[in-house]
This record gives C-alpha cells, structure tokens and sequence, in this order.
C-alpha cells in the first residue's frame, strides 16, 4: 500500500513540473525572413537563442 500511494505522489510531483515548450525566433539562411516557433523548422533555418512564452516571441522566457 505504501508503494501505491509514494507511487501516486511520484506522478502527481512530475506533472506540476510540467511546462509547454519555449517558442524560438526561426530566421531562414536563404532570405532572411523571420518565424516565431516552438520547434524546428528544418535544414534552411537558424534558431536565435532567446526563448519566448508566447507564440508571438513577445514576451521573453527566464531559465529558472
């Protein structure tokens, strides 16, 4: 029973950590144009390193 329930608080502990992923400022290697994404976007794309909350790349991320 004590197995059960540390297992339980176990799960219930990792999903407060849970957070969506940061967006990223994506600008293209062939004209320059920028994207605001959560991921990559492919081989002709370059990431800036500033993380952002929201997917208007407005409102900057802090690492904790």
């Amino acid at each position: 029973m004590k197995r059960l329930i540390a297992s339980v608080l176990l799960l219930c502990s990792t999903a407060l950590n849970a957070a969506p992923a940061p967006f990223y400022w994506w600008v293209s290697k062939v004209d320059g144009s920028r994207v605001c994404a959560q991921g990559p976007l492919g081989a002709g794309w370059e990431r800036v390193e500033r993380p952002y909350k929201d997917s208007r790349c407005e409102k900057l991320a802090f690492a904790k």
